[in-house]
């Protein structure tokens, strides 16, 4: 009696399925680490309250930022400097800023990261300038990183005679290597049961996807997925063989389906942006713009030296209202996004108005996507 070898037939399966995989054009496959993160590794937000001397009289009207003086006093007196109490202090100098940073995953004391430094009063101008030694916190209130150094300020401005310009913004900057870790922050790599990798954007089949993908590059099944954004996989529980695993886990390349039709408008600014899964059904648009022009065209009376009148203003407002013609254009189904932009090119609506159409389009059921306004 033959006796079935469940474990080889699913060994050659994987293998052929590997060579399907091999087979398929890489032009749109993507690592795993480009789609997916894995929990618990994140970056880490830092804050914290500082000063910055050094300017060249650009700095706070301490007159009207008094937090900007009781800082300096407050630190001359961690110095060993009293200054009388009711002593009155015009600075023009120094500027009151927050700093702000990303601390990665896996930092160490003593490494050194960028820091972002941005003036919280009315500092003209933080060009020049001098972070002094900066607390940084995290939301625990601890203090993880010290941040001290000059300032990069990536603009220039100048005034003289009532006249102002600047160039970029001047009330911000940065510090190249500004911060100092001084304390790390325990980051657990999974636990027992295995490991979490979440997928950026939720889909249930590139979730089945990412999972296939990584038992098909371990050769044997080690990852399943849980819903559609996460996917359990299990790993080794030595260090050493966890980092190894991990590594080969997040340069597999995997295929992810199409994400789903989308429209994104932005009514401030008139942008609109679609993705390749937007798709039309047969309709027709008619648009036309509507133009209303007044025009005022006032006339002075003006009477002789001798005829003792007054001088009068007569009004002659003209008002006019013009429609464009708006032909009615109709538009065949569109399956893929160059026939989209196409149909609606053809209208010839500026921007704003297209933001109307699509809204018009979606609401009579032949835009096939989700239309989100930001």
């Amino acid at each position: 009696m033959c006796k079935f070898d469940r474990q080889g037939v699913l060994m050659r399966f994987l293998g052929l399925l590997v060579s399907i995989v091999m087979l398929l054009p890489a032009a749109h496959a993507e690592r795993i680490k480009d789609i997916a993160t894995l929990a618990g590794v994140r970056n880490n937000q830092l804050v914290g309250y500082g000063i910055v001397v050094g300017l060249d009289g650009t700095g706070d009207q301490t007159s009207q930022a008094p937090f900007t003086t009781q800082t300096l006093i407050n630190m001359l007196g961690n110095m060993g400097i009293t200054i009388a109490s009711g002593t009155s202090l015009q600075l023009k100098n120094i500027a009151a800023v927050m700093v702000t940073m990303q601390m990665p995953p896996f930092a160490q004391p003593g490494q050194q990261f960028d820091v972002t430094v941005s003036s919280m009063a009315n500092a003209k101008s933080l060009k020049g300038g001098t972070l002094l030694m900066t607390p940084m916190k995290g939301a625990d209130g601890q203090i993880y990183a010290i941040a001290q150094g000059n300032m990069i300020v990536g603009g220039a401005g100048g005034q003289g005679g009532g006249a102002s310009v600047s160039i970029n913004q001047l009330a911000s900057g940065r510090i190249p290597a500004g911060a100092t870790v001084e304390r790390a922050v325990a980051s657990a790599v999974g636990n027992e049961d295995g490991l979490l990798y979440e997928l950026s954007v939720a889909d249930f089949g590139t979730a089945q996807r990412v999972a296939d993908t990584i038992n098909t590059g371990i050769g044997r099944i080690v990852a399943m997925p849980l819903d559609g954004r996460r996917i359990k996989v299990l790993a080794p529980d030595a260090p050493n063989e966890r980092v190894a695993f991990l590594g080969r886990i997040e340069n597999l390349d995997v295929m992810p389906l199409a994400s789903a039709a989308k429209v994104i408008v932005n009514s401030r600014t008139g942008s609109v942006v679609m993705n390749q899964s937007v798709s039309l059904q047969e309709c027709a648009v008619a648009h036309g713009n509507l133009t209303v022009s007044v025009n005022d065209n006032n006339q002075v009376s003006q009477p002789n030296a001798l005829a003792g009148g007054q001088t009068a203003v007569t009004q002659n407002g003209q008002v006019d209202i013009k429609q464009d013609k708006g032909g009615l254009v109709h538009f065949k189904p569109g399956v893929n996004l160059a026939e989209v932009v196409k149909a609606l090119n053809a209208v010839g609506a500026s921007p704003m108005d297209l933001i109307n159409i699509l809204q018009a389009m979606k609401a009579a059921g032949a835009l096939r996507a989700d239309l989100e306004v930001i």
